[in-house]
């Protein structure tokens, strides 16, 4: 996994180029608008989302890949039809090119995160 010094998600974003910025920063937009009340931060190297001090949504930007982290278990079983076609590792969507990203699918899911506390993974 690739970790960043930066303190907050301005300073990690900051150091993205190219298109995996502008699909980095579209995560965050996404992110910020569906997740009331989670608290942004950087934590094990990456832009992630805590609620009541648990990271349950994460991105990055990753050697081969950008990465999507769900990590609600409850959250990847009720969207398993929608996840199947994915690139999946555990906890984590995998997306090889920016171009890729299914952003509804990911809004979707930060919606469903979001609606109701659940056990993180």
């Amino acid at each position: 996994m690739v970790r960043t010094p930066a303190q907050d998600v301005d300073g990690y974003l900051a150091g993205i180029t190219g298109d995996r910025a502008a699909a980095l920063g579209r995560l965050r937009e996404l992110c910020r608008g569906e997740l009331g009340g989670f608290v942004e931060t950087i934590a094990y190297g990456m832009p992630a989302y805590t609620r009541d001090g648990a990271a349950e949504i994460a991105f990055a930007s990753q050697k081969q890949y950008i990465s999507f982290y769900l990590m609600r278990a409850d959250v990847a079983e009720a969207f398993a039809e929608r996840l199947a076609g994915q690139d999946m590792g555990k906890g984590c969507i995998r997306f090889r090119k920016p171009d890729a990203i299914d952003y509804d699918l990911v809004r979707d899911l930060l919606a469903a995160v979001a609606r109701t506390p659940g056990t993180v993974c």
